[in-house]
């Protein structure tokens, strides 16, 4: 039907004397000529439509004669036309269009409408109001029920928890099937959203409303649980539900396992796999994955490589987390030929490896100083498809720096900005450190200040090696204004900043400020180290203080700290300048009994020693 019957059919449905008709007669005018428009949707000028009220509305909608779709195509109209602000539909039009897309099924459509109310204050209204509203064009129960429920899910989608608790209580009230499906979805939520607190209440009223409860719905509990730290409750949650025929399965199990191993609770992890073991449960991938990975982070790769072994026996098809979990703890031992070895054995078994097996080759070969043999395996990464991510990226940087191959790093960091991959602050840290270690100090500051001008925050690391550049210049009102602008934008000193500041006082001199320093990082709870003492007792050994330098020392003992080469090698220096052989061959003897190998300065210190008691 064209526009302009359409107008003309209105003029006749509203004549100059529009009171004349009752809400009946133009609802019943509308209602035919929506039926006549067919599917087409309709474009009217809304000046045509004065007498239009929410009752007219409501009778056009709920008008069985008229087609569900022309109904939501004049109910659209309705709604996105701006000159009809009065007409706008209320929430009764709303229930009778959801009740009357429900009836014809379209449950798109309905879970649309439904949205709409659910984010729209104007719309909101106690369960009980809803009800009634639904009670007027809903009389099919089975249709009230269905509608109840898919408005429980979109409470839950939109996040408004309290409606849809008051809908659930709503249903369980009035006898209505609850199902399961749907206390997922609001479970779900819930979990997504850190509504913890919520999310266990509410699956205790699942289990006292009598709602049918899967294994599914029981481990989105337990694994929230568990993130939570709260282990011993979920494993009670457990015992208690399988007691209600409620068997955990695969992925339960694997739950608790993995945060037993985050626990290091190797006791935990025994009693689930008997546990399973008991039940039936087979070992997924899963499972294997989780116990190869904790026994590998606890130090204990061969037992590991045994629970592999045990694997392959029963006839478990390792997946490529298995194997990059393997090959990722052999290359952190630097056992890269087992690495190889299994990264072979992935991909005779026709398993793909990923970017994150790939990485970690990556990462042995450069820890290991192999950049070419790195280089190789990237270019094969790339041919197979796998770009670089940044975690690769950074890795072959760090190596690049710890062998002086600056220019290679240069280059990659050209290549991989033209694919658009940038380098972030992790990036900009180890080339800046790099360069510190080969003494290019001027070259580490402009990378850095190069990095705060593209737009990259500096971090703890980027002020710390900014400050030791400054301090190993003497520059100490710049550290002293960096130290103090880092903590005024959120980036807190740790220990290695306060070192850098303490040895460079030290060195030249100015203990106090050391001293000082000291005590600071003691009230920030940043507890003094090896590296702290040892700036302490070189800075007092270098200006002639031995015997306060001999108190520190014999304080990290009792701190717990163990004297390094660096600390024995500056206390023996500091007692040969004063002439005191006696104490530091006494050192000497207690340095190589700590199994520390003496260098050609302590020997040269041991023997001016001796001259100075000779002179």
């Amino acid at each position: 039907m064209s526009s302009q019957r359409f107008f003309e059919t209105v003029k006749r449905v509203f004549p100059t004397s529009h009171n004349s008709k009752s809400n009946q007669e133009i609802a019943h005018l509308i209602s035919e000529t929506l039926i006549k428009s067919g599917s087409k949707r309709l474009q009217i000028s809304p000046s045509l439509l004065p007498n239009l009220n929410s009752h007219i509305t409501r009778l056009v909608l709920s008008n069985a004669q008229v087609p569900v779709q022309s109904c939501l195509n004049f109910f659209k109209f309705l709604q996105t036309n701006p000159s009809l602000p009065p007409h706008k539909p209320d929430l009764q039009s709303h229930i009778t269009l959801v009740c009357r897309l429900f009836k014809s099924r379209n449950f798109i459509e309905a879970k649309n409408l439904l949205n709409r109310l659910a984010l729209d204050d104007e719309f909101r209204r106690p369960v009980s109001d809803l009800a009634s509203l639904v009670a007027q064009d809903c009389g099919e129960p089975k249709i009230v029920v269905k509608l109840f429920d898919m408005l429980f899910r979109v409470y839950a989608d939109n996040q408004r928890f309290n409606d849809g608790l008051e809908v659930f209580e709503f249903m369980k009230n009035n006898g209505f099937e609850i199902d399961e499906r749907s206390c997922m979805v609001y479970l779900l939520a819930l979990k997504k959203h850190n509504q913890a607190e919520p999310l266990f209440d509410f699956f205790r009223r699942m289990v006292d409303s009598g709602v049918r409860i899967t294994v599914y719905s029981l481990t989105i509990v337990i694994d929230r649980m568990c993130k939570l730290g709260k282990v011993d409750e979920a494993r009670e949650l457990m015992n208690e539900m399988a007691g209600r025929g409620i068997k955990p399965n695969a992925y339960t199990y694997n739950t608790l396992i993995g945060a037993y191993i985050n626990k290091l609770n190797f006791g935990g992890i025994k009693e689930m796999l008997s546990a399973m073991e008991k039940e039936g449960v087979a070992y997924s991938a899963a499972t294997y994955t989780l116990l190869i990975e904790g026994l590998s982070s606890s130090g204990k790769i061969e037992e590991a490589e045994k629970v592999f072994d045990e694997m392959l026996k029963k006839g478990v098809e390792p997946d490529v987390h298995v194997y990059t979990s393997l090959i990722s703890w052999n290359t952190r031992l630097g056992d890269m030929k087992r690495a190889f070895v299994l990264f072979d054995e992935l991909t005779e078994r026709g398993i793909v490896p990923n970017v994150h097996t790939y990485g970690a080759l990556i990462n042995g070969l450069c820890k290991a100083g192999q950049m070419e043999a790195a280089e190789i395996m990237l270019n094969e990464m790339q041919s197979k498809g796998i770009d670089l991510n940044r975690v690769i990226f950074n890795t072959l940087m760090d190596g690049y720096f710890k062998k002086g191959m600056i220019d290679e790093a240069y280059r990659l960091q050209v290549v991989t900005e033209k694919k658009g991959l940038q380098a972030d602050v992790f990036a900009y840290n180890i080339m800046a450190t790099g360069l510190c270690k080969l003494n290019r100090h001027e070259e580490a500051k402009s990378l850095l200040f190069m990095m705060v001008d593209k737009g990259v925050s500096p971090n703890t690391v980027s002020f710390t090696t900014l400050i030791d550049i400054y301090c190993k210049e003497g520059n100490f009102v710049e550290a002293k204004r960096l130290f103090r602008d880092m903590k005024n934008q959120g980036s807190a000193p740790n220990a290695v900043t306060y070192n850098a500041l303490i040895d460079g006082y030290c060195k030249k001199g100015k203990m106090k400020e050391a001293d000082k320093l000291r005590d600071e990082m003691k009230e920030k709870g940043l507890m003094p180290d090896v590296f702290t003492y040892t700036s302490l007792i070189h800075g007092e050994c270098i200006f002639g203080k031995v015997d306060h330098a001999l108190k520190l020392f014999a304080e990290m003992p009792v701190k717990g700290l163990v004297p390094n080469l660096v600390t024995y090698t500056a206390m023996i220096s500091g007692l040969s300048k004063e002439g005191r052989s006696d104490e530091a061959f006494r050192l000497y003897d207690e340095m190589k009994e700590a199994g520390l190998t003496p260098d050609d300065t302590v020997y040269s210190s041991l023997v001016s020693s001796l001259h100075a008691v000779g002179s």
